[in-house]
């Protein structure tokens, strides 16, 4: 948290935007941290919580959106030829590709809350063509879900945070 304070206490929610935004396309970025974080600035009355909440979803969709464009266009090529480097064989992506197939909408909304899952999320439902709308729908469902715990319980639970974990510090 410590890394992440200076840029959601310089840059406010813009900052957040950015981070949710890459760790959804895929970037090893602490986007949960950063939402706790922003979450607690917002408690303490040094950001605004409606920012903090648009700024988590809108980056957590259109992240995930790039992410699918980007798996959808070309990753199934780099798939096909290289996914034998780490196990990825022929047999294995027809399972993962029935999974999207058969259980696509509940996948893409439980990975929002998994890490690297949720990394990897849109990249791999475009690999896996699975259809744009019903991903785009599975992801705004699963955003909504995910934006709405991280940024409400520590806004709402922001003193009991700053009083139990010293990170939390944030909320002051």
């Amino acid at each position: 948290m410590a890394l992440i304070e200076p840029y959601l206490r310089h840059y406010g929610v813009a900052a957040l935007f950015v981070i949710v935004y890459l760790e959804s396309l895929g970037a090893p970025l602490p986007g949960e941290s950063a939402v706790i974080g922003a979450s607690l600035l917002a408690s303490g009355g040094q950001l605004p919580i409606e920012g903090v909440f648009l700024a988590v979803f809108i980056g957590a969709v259109l992240g995930d959106n790039t992410g699918y464009a980007i798996g959808r266009y070309g990753g199934r090529t780099v798939i096909e030829r290289y996914g034998r480097y780490i196990g990825l064989n022929d047999q294995r992506r027809e399972w993962i590709e029935g999974l999207y197939a058969r259980r696509g909408t509940a996948v893409v909304v439980g990975a929002r809350f998994v890490v690297i899952l949720r990394q990897l999320n849109g990249i791999v439902a475009g690999m896996m063509a699975m259809g744009w709308r019903p991903f785009l729908l599975a992801n705004m469902a699963g955003a909504l879900l995910w934006t709405s715990v991280w940024t409400a319980a520590p806004f709402v639970f922001g003193d009991f945070f700053a009083e139990h974990f010293h990170d939390a510090s944030l909320h002051r």
